[in-house]
């Protein structure tokens, strides 16, 4: 008989965890959809200042989109239990991707992020080496069939790959013009991107631990 990928939620806690990825796909989607998407129509009016750098630019989209898309599936136990080929295929889809993403941003930030002010350039680096190393760590972990720390890395890769996502939700919150120009806050609305999250991602994960 043949298996189905189903999911049936039988305790409390795996309701919120399904409650939880379900309301990070449709945030995902409305980012994508609203504000990833529309750079491919390839409109210098839409480029406005970047258009001297679109290829980077587009480069780090798309390895963005591509870990964004991916990352979920990785989760999925049930997919994974069922079709580990093609989850292995994903992951490293999903590390190429943020690869791309990664030398693309280093790029951006030495030349455009530059000319804006050097905190930009600083913030987009660090971002770019906490993308880089949480997921290189997590591939390390796989290699040396360490499962359960190359599970908490990816969790870690994918909260970062996530500060995209959340950078441009907290920026346009009605708050935030408020808090001055841009140019000043758009550095530290990065850090806070990332940084946070991944903060409160690893209590969650040391507090689980026997």
């Amino acid at each position: 008989m043949e298996t189905k990928l189903t999911f049936v939620p039988s305790k409390p806690k795996a309701w919120l965890l399904l409650f939880v990825w379900g309301f990070l796909i449709l945030f995902a989607g409305k980012f994508i959809l609203q504000d990833a998407l529309p750079y491919f129509g390839f409109e210098e009016s839409f480029f406005g200042e970047y258009w001297a750098m679109k290829w980077p630019l587009i480069g780090h989209i798309s390895g963005g989109l591509i870990a964004l898309t991916l990352g979920p599936f990785q989760f999925w136990k049930a997919f994974r239990n069922r079709y580990l080929k093609i989850h292995r295929m994903m992951g490293m889809a999903y590390i190429c991707g943020i690869l791309i993403a990664v030398i693309s941003s280093i790029a951006l930030s030495l030349t455009i992020a530059l000319d804006f002010h050097w905190t930009w350039s600083l913030s987009l680096i660090g971002l770019a080496f906490a993308w880089f190393g949480t997921t290189g760590m997590a591939f390390r972990f796989i290699l040396l069939r360490r499962i359960n720390l190359h599970k908490e890395w990816m969790i870690r890769s994918y909260v970062v790959t996530f500060a995209f996502v959340l950078f441009r939700w907290l920026t346009r919150q009605p708050f935030y013009d408020d808090l001055g120009p841009f140019v000043e806050t758009g550095p530290t609305a990065i850090w806070l991107s990332w940084v946070v999250p991944l903060f409160i991602t690893e209590i969650v994960l040391q507090w689980n631990k026997k």
